[in-house]
């Protein structure tokens, strides 16, 4: 190891043992001018972390707003790097100890390593004197042994690297003095060591070199010049040997900082003394200027104690023949409250979930304040009355944190606004507005906007017809809120729900799958379910009722008379009847409701139209009047029973009527072919019949009598109709809440025959139930029925 570098290393170790240099958690030590891209050290390997956990926490380096980014993060090696060129003599000047400090801040969770890079020094610059030439005007009486000092060589660099030696060119008349100054710097004097003669040389030229230590060295020169003259032996001397003055950074341009004050013994031009800067930096020479004649130091630009808070100079008096002298001024600039904090986010959470619990950390910000003491002291709070706090970490870090549950259905965003004020007088703020957002997650379920839902349709509807729509609401976001109807799997008679309505996925629309028919099925449920898209889904279930409405699809059925073919009926109506007699009555029943079963009666036809008349609504046919004798004895009636249904449904049917008082006088009847008399039932009919008819001869007077006491109430006789029995009423037909066909009950009289000539029987029968119970069916019997008076009745009426 060479000399040189021994030096470096012994004069490194002890810039950091004794200059105060405060711990970190890394240092590292290069020397300054390192290219651009040079490896500076791997930081997870000397934190003792991985290079995949080191990028998954967000590594990042932290700096001030005003600090120099110098260093930078390879985050895929690790390494830290130099990004520019650093120059030790631009950043820390004549300071023994050049420390870049900045922060490593890793998050989740959040860790702050501070980093100190120290900064060698190489020996880049050379010795500088403060001019090119010294101007020496020396009486060539002066002494031998006289000292003439000389300003001393300026070297940016410092330690051994900085001016280690002086050396004088040769020449007949001067030596070279280097002496230890009281304030560290050297003092360089001339030594007259022979006498001038200014007969002989009126001017002497040579040169003073200075050589730093470096390897290789560095030299620098300056040319003295000197002027040999007469008599000035005093230099100008300083009445303090050192001035120390102290202005705030606000300072106003043209403010005195300090006057210094030289004298000199002689007289005349000799003792005339003028002032100037010996040593200065640049960065002084545009903040202060000296007044060559007054010896006044005043500020001509504009201080910054965050940037300079020290000023170090040097002052030459020097009288009208060159001797002269200097002195050392020393400035401090004091710190005002001129920098309002600064507030930095460093990390933001994109997106908070909705059921993150209080005291989640959302964010993290740094807060800077380029002041010292207490107007560098920042207190930091979030205004207003949203659910996050700040909750101090690390130095001047702070974590956003919520304080209370977030809903994302109530507030989705949140604008918080972080304010900062220092401590100052009067202090200083600021502020910064973070936008917040919470992320939705799947907690509410699809509410439907009705408790229940009714559909109404009519009957016979189309297949595919919009019976009704349901609509739920899902305040979630996105997928979480996307709503999806079905149908809950159920029966209806006995089949699928499916097979009744269906519901569209996306809207909601209820349709019918088939075309519904009232007389079978009048009502029905569905249980609709609402789900979202969310994960894991959630859903809720509406009933809607389906309500069948009844159209005037069911023609009016007539069940008296029977219809023709399948029997035939006819009615005797006595010669005797009056105006007003009920002779039949036309009953028929529609399998509709309301107003489409509401039935009216109508003689469409008639033998003789102004006979008979029937009753609108009940369908009893009556003599208009009294019958008379130019009456023909056959009357066919054609009746038509309509409904109330728009547009009306109508049937017909035939009735027949013969005015006699018995069956004997009408010879038709004779003719009347039975087509069934083989059935078992007609062949009971003829047997009862004759024994009936011995029964009846036997009562004949009596019979005779009970005519002869009736004779002037005919009416009262014939009031009875014919009594349907149960068996023709149809099982649909029972009255159903009051609106059926059936309204009335009637007792009739029934009188039948079976078309002798010579007996006729009388069956009274007297029904109190006119409706048919629906686990009945109606039967159609095939044998002919006549419906007839005894034969007797008129001739004992006219008696």
């Amino acid at each position: 190891m060479k000399k040189d570098q021994k030096y470096l290393i012994f004069f490194t170790y002890m810039i950091a043992s004794f200059t105060n240099v405060d711990a970190a958690d890394l240092s590292y030590t290069i020397p300054e001018e390192m290219r651009p891209g040079s490896i500076v050290g791997n930081i997870p390997k000397d934190l003792g972390l991985g290079v995949g956990e080191f990028f998954k926490r967000k590594a990042r380096i932290d700096i001030g707003e005003n600090d120099h980014h110098f260093c930078d993060l390879d985050l895929k090696t690790g390494n830290c790097i130099i990004k520019k060129r650093i120059d030790r003599e631009e950043l820390c000047g004549e300071k023994m100890s050049c420390v870049l400090r900045f922060e490593l801040v890793l998050e989740s969770p959040l860790e702050l390593n501070r980093i100190s890079l120290l900064i060698q020094d190489i020996n880049d610059n050379s010795p500088i004197f403060p001019k090119d030439s010294v101007n020496l005007e020396i009486s060539e009486s002066a002494d031998r042994g006289a000292r003439y000092r000389v300003n001393a060589a300026h070297d940016a660099d410092i330690g051994h690297n900085t001016v280690q030696q002086y050396s004088l060119q040769k020449n007949g008349h001067f030596v070279l003095s280097v002496q230890d100054d009281t304030d560290g710097s050297k003092k360089i004097e001339l030594i007259l060591d022979k006498e001038l003669d200014r007969e002989k040389e009126q001017d002497l030229n040579f040169a003073l070199f200075a050589i730093d230590g470096g390897n290789p060295p560095k030299t620098g020169s300056v040319t003295i010049k000197v002027t040999v003259l007469d008599a000035n032996d005093n230099a100008p001397v300083f009445n303090q040997t050192f001035y120390k003055a102290s202005l705030p950074e606000n300072a106003q341009i043209d403010t005195v900082v300090a006057a210094v004050k030289a004298t000199d013994a002689d007289e005349g031009v000799n003792g005339e003394v003028i002032y100037e800067f010996s040593r200065i930096t640049e960065k002084a020479k545009k903040v202060f200027s000296l007044n060559s004649k007054t010896g006044e130091i005043r500020v001509i630009g504009t201080l910054d104690f965050e940037t300079d808070p020290k000023y170090e100079m040097r002052i030459e008096a020097k009288d009208g023949y060159g001797l002269s002298s200097d002195s050392k001024l020393m400035i401090d600039v004091t710190d005002v409250n001129d920098n309002a904090p600064i507030i930095y986010l460093k990390s933001i959470m994109t997106a908070i979930p909705e059921n993150a619990p209080p005291g989640t950390e959302v964010g993290i910000i740094n807060v800077q304040d380029r002041d010292s003491d207490k107007n560098g002291q920042v207190r930091c709070s979030i205004q207003g009355n949203a659910p996050f706090k700040l909750v101090p970490s690390i130095k001047n870090y702070y974590s956003v944190v919520s304080t209370g549950q977030l809903d994302r259905e109530l507030v989705s965003d949140y604008n918080i606004s972080i304010f900062a004020t220092d401590e100052g007088s009067p202090p200083l703020s600021s502020s910064k507005s973070v936008h917040l957002s919470v992320a939705d997650i799947n907690d509410n379920p699809p509410v439907f906007e009705e408790q229940s839902y009714s559909a109404y349709v009519s009957e016979n509807n189309q297949a595919g017809s919009t019976l009704c729509r349901v609509s739920a609401r899902d305040p979630d976001w996105r997928q979480n809120g996307t709503v999806i109807y079905s149908l809950l799997a159920a029966e209806v008679n006995g089949a699928p729900v499916s097979s009744y309505v269906s519901v569209n996925g996306d809207t909601g629309l209820i349709h019918a799958v088939r075309s519904f028919d009232y007389e079978q099925l009048r009502s029905f449920q569905v249980q609709v379910m609402a789900r979202d898209n969310g994960s894991p889904p959630l859903s809720s279930n509406v009933s809607v009722s389906v309500l069948i409405w009844d159209v005037n699809d069911n023609s009016p059925q007539i069940l008296y008379p029977a219809p023709e073919g399948s029997s035939f009926m006819t009615e005797l109506v006595p010669k005797a009847a009056h105006g007003g007699s009920l002779v039949s009555k036309v009953i028929a029943v529609d399998a509709d409701s309301g107003q489409n079963a509401w039935l009216s009666y109508h003689i469409v036809k008639s033998t003789d139209p102004g006979l008979f008349t029937i009753g609108l609504h009940s369908g009893e046919i009556r003599t208009q009047r009294d019958i008379s004798q130019s009456d023909s004895m056959k009357q066919n009636l054609i009746v038509a029973v309509k409904d109330n249904g728009q547009p009306s449904l109508s049937a017909t049917c035939a009735m027949y009527l013969l005015i006699s008082d018995n069956l004997a006088e009408v010879p038709e009847l004779k003719e009347i072919s039975y087509e069934e008399k083989n059935s078992k039932l007609t062949s009971y009919l003829i047997i009862a019949l004759v024994c009936v008819s011995t029964f009846f001869l036997t009562f004949i007077i009596i019979i005779l009598g009970v005519r002869f006491c009736r004779r002037r109430k005919p009416r009262l006789l014939f009031d009875g109709a014919v009594a349907i029995p149960s068996g023709y009423l149809p099982p649909n037909y029972a009255d159903v809440d009051g609106t059926g066909t059936l309204r009335s009950a009637y007792n009739y009289d029934a009188y039948l025959t079976t078309g002798s000539r010579t007996s006729d029987f009388k069956f009274v029968s007297s029904y109190n139930d006119n409706t048919l119970p629906a686990d009945q069916t109606l039967r159609k019997k095939s044998t002919d029925h006549i419906f007839v008076f005894p034969k007797n009745l008129k001739q004992k009426t006219a008696k």
